[in-house]
Formats: C-alpha cells, structure tokens, sequence
C-alpha cells in the first residue's frame, strides 16, 4: 500500500528553478513571443491554463511523436518536463516580460539611432 500513499502527490509550492537545457528552451520561446509582440496573449494564456499545467504538459508528452517529425525532440522534452513543475508559468511569464523589456529596450535604442541619422542628414527635424 506503499504505492498509494504516492498516487496523488504533488510538487511542493514554490518557485520551478529550470535545468540548463530547459532554461536555453524556455528563453528560445521567451524570445520568439517577445520578438513577435505577444506578450500580453501569450501570459494570458499562460495565467488561464495555470491550474492545468500539469495536464497539459502530459498531453505535450503524448503529442511528442507528431510533433518531433517538425521539431527538435530533444527541447520539445524539456520544455514539457518543465512545465509539469508547480511554479513553471510563474517562471515563464517573469521571462516573457524579461525578454520583452529587452526586446522594446533594444528597438527604442534602434529608432532613436536612426531618428539621429535623419536628423544628422537633414531629412527629418525634430519639433522642439
């Protein structure tokens, strides 16, 4: 009856601290939904499905075989023995936001620097 006492056991709250080759997966996705703006969707997701994360890392599992015929087996398995850890989307929703300041941080310094260009070329003034 040993077995039993395991059946329905569950990860002890707290924070989900990711294995090196989860993280580098984590911040591969990170990167694509803040590179393509879809931070707010992509956490509202996240806090919707947040009590069945578990749940649907499982169904990832059994996706695996479709899916490893487009992707990379190896990173689509971290990512999914990351996500059925407890405080997974709390992790993943902190690194969206992370990549999403950079991401903004680094187009703010991109359009400043070619607003500096045009104004250096006479093309375009600034209203002072």
């Amino acid at each position: 009856m040993s077995w039993l006492k395991h059946a329905f056991a569950v990860d002890p709250p707290g924070p989900a601290i990711p294995t090196e080759p989860q993280k580098e997966v984590v911040d591969k996705i990170c990167t694509e939904i803040a590179r393509r703006h879809l931070t707010t969707p992509a956490i509202a997701t996240l806090e919707m499905f947040r009590p069945m994360n578990y749940l649907g890392s499982q169904v990832m599992h059994f996706f695996q075989p479709i899916v490893s015929a487009v992707l990379t087996g190896e990173g689509y398995r971290h990512f999914t023995e990351f996500l059925e850890q407890r405080g997974s989307i709390d992790y993943f929703c902190k690194r969206i936001e992370e990549f999403e300041e950079r991401y903004a941080h680094r187009k703010e310094k991109q359009s400043a620097h070619k607003n500096e260009e045009l104004k250096e070329k006479g093309i375009f003034k600034y209203k002072e």
